[in-house]
């Protein structure tokens, strides 16, 4: 009798379960098929991002690569153009290089090109505050006191791995105006940091006991 049951209640559940297939063929057909067009989706932007990762790679190389001094403007085209795709690996890379070997004067388009990548590129929270630091420690020389605080605001007001070295670029910046006080004051909030840099922390340390000891 039990077994007798046991087979009826297995009949009905597989019936409830065909009926059930059979009355929702239609919306089951159409969501099995929004998830297959979500999944090859997926997979073709995934594939298309891997694939212009690659070609913006091989653009780096190419045009670092066969850099010439008489033919500096080729250069700065083609790694302008890699800074306006906006990639997170080989934008900044690109800006780099146009510092690093001097090819735009310009510091009005040099700083362009830093603000397009901190507000336009999408990138990890301490790549972006490393950018900012170069910006900073680019304009340093000729930056109003006003201007480079401003710049380096995101960073001192957060906790990011940049912090000392910003306070450090102060110190060392006030300490070039003959603002010792101030500066003596940054290289102080570098000691008092938890993740200061060691190095950073150690030649604050050093700064201080040769500069401002009394």
């Amino acid at each position: 009798m039990d077994e007798e049951i046991t087979i009826i209640d297995s009949n009905t559940r597989n019936e409830k379960i065909f009926n059930f297939f059979i009355n929702n063929k239609k919306n089951l057909i159409v969501g099995f098929s929004i998830i297959l067009v979500v999944i090859i989706g997926f997979l073709s932007m995934k594939e298309v991002k891997e694939r212009n990762k690659i070609k913006l790679a091989n653009q780096f190389n190419i045009t670092t690569i066969n850099f010439k001094d008489e033919d500096k403007q080729t250069t700065i085209d083609q790694l302008t153009k890699l800074i306006n795709e906006n990639d997170s690996t080989y934008s900044p890379l690109a800006l780099y290089f146009l510092i690093d070997n001097n090819l735009i004067d310009n510091k009005k388009e040099i700083n362009s090109l830093f603000n397009k990548l901190i507000n336009e590129t999408n990138l990890d929270e301490e790549i972006k505050n490393l950018i900012i630091y170069k910006k900073a420690l680019f304009n340093s020389d000729f930056s109003s006191e006003s201007d480079l605080l401003q710049t380096l605001s995101p960073i001192i007001n957060s906790e990011s791995i940049w912090k000392s070295h910003s306070l450090y670029l102060l110190g060392e910046y006030f300490y070039s105006k003959g603002e010792k006080q101030k500066s003596k004051e940054f290289f102080n909030q570098i000691l008092t940091l938890a993740n200061s840099n060691s190095d950073v922390r150690v030649k604050s340390q050093k700064r201080i006991n040769r500069d401002f000891s009394e």
